[in-house]
């Protein structure tokens, strides 16, 4: 006869089965979550305002009234893309978030790095140059376009989005692939990379070479390629941004150098793996989502050719897309490789 486990006593019932509880984010997690949606009211507000037809903040004779529908739709597509950042802020710091495909997660902290970065160095850089160089001009465009209390409204929300998501994102990347960039580049094994990505890294650099040049004359004064319209309106603004952009593309490409070749043995043997990733990561992304975006921009319809892009211009802002692409794709590659290895 089989045994039959003996029924509870009475006035005792069996233990229930209690499932594992699940991953809740700390106190500082969930600070962190609600400081990057806070930061996206600002922004959306005004953003649904004008979609609404107001025009607060918008001084009489912006360029931006000229086109309203273009505005409109403009103006949508952003709100859904700061919508994004409140998904992102969920994802990063709930259960599911865990289980969320790394590829699916992996683009669009990607595109919001990029976007963000810039702005975070390049804003409070303008405000420093205006401080010390008394030029009123200086964090905002000389000819009408927005009140100046937008500019300290939107990028301070967006310098805010991007301390917060950025942190979030860098404790998530920890928690569910630290794994990934222990050690130092020179304990790497050279199949991490390969001939093919080693070949996308030197393209990339080509193609940053060719799109540093440009940003490097404009930097140092030179007006070549530049339309009369642009020349007159250089101000320190414009010397600060020219100048980050040469940092980022130089920083990029060396960065991502490092990862994927075996060069210079010394040097890679000092540095960290996770310190070089992602710095590749940033920069990268930050020369290849604004090149698109300046692209983006520079081929919309204008009806005043003195506000129409250069032929130079457009090609040093595809040069910086096609880089900061290439680059990018080099780090993905690496990061699946060391996946597959681990």
């Amino acid at each position: 006869m089989t045994e039959t486990a003996p029924l509870p006593r009475a006035g005792r019932q069996a233990a229930p089965h209690r499932p594992a509880t699940p991953h809740r984010p700390t106190a500082a997690r969930r600070a962190l979550r609600a400081l990057a949606i806070l930061a996206c009211v600002p922004y959306v507000s005004l953003k649904v305002a004008w979609v609404a037809g107001s025009e607060i903040g918008i001084p009489a004779g912006s360029t931006l009234l000229e086109h309203p529908r273009m505005m409109a739709i403009a103006n949508s597509v952003t709100v859904v893309a700061d919508v994004l950042v409140v998904v992102l802020a969920l994802l990063l710091t709930q259960a599911w978030g865990r289980r969320f495909p790394a590829w699916l997660l992996a683009l669009p902290m990607w595109a919001a790095t990029g976007l963000l970065t810039p702005i975070m160095t390049g804003y409070p850089t303008q405000l420093a140059v205006a401080a010390f160089s008394g030029d009123e001009k200086a964090a905002a465009p000389s000819e009408p376009f927005l009140d100046p209390w937008v500019f300290g409204v939107v990028y301070s929300g967006f310098i805010l989005q991007g301390l917060a998501l950025g942190t979030l994102f860098v404790l998530y990347a920890r928690d569910r692939w630290g794994h990934l960039w222990r050690g130092r580049l020179g304990d790497l094994p050279g199949r991490t990379t390969g001939p093919w990505v080693r070949a996308a890294a030197l393209a990339g650099s080509v193609t940053a070479l060719a799109s540093a040049v440009p940003h490097l004359l404009w930097a140092a004064g030179a007006i070549t390629g530049l339309s009369a319209r642009r020349i007159a309106d250089r101000d320190a603004d414009f010397y600060v941004l020219e100048a980050q952009w040469l940092g980022f593309l130089a920083v990029a490409v060396l960065s991502t150098l490092l990862l994927v070749l075996r060069r210079p043995a010394r040097l890679r043997a000092r540095l960290r793996v996770r310190t070089t990733l992602a710095v590749a990561w940033t920069t990268s992304a930050a020369v290849g989502c604004w090149g698109a975006y300046m692209s983006l921009v520079a081929v919309l319809p204008e009806t005043d050719p003195t506000k129409r892009v250069p032929d130079l211009v457009q090609l040093s802002y595809a040069g910086d897309m096609i880089t900061g692409f290439l680059l990018a794709a080099c780090v993905a590659v690496f990061l699946r490789r060391r996946s597959a290895e681990a």
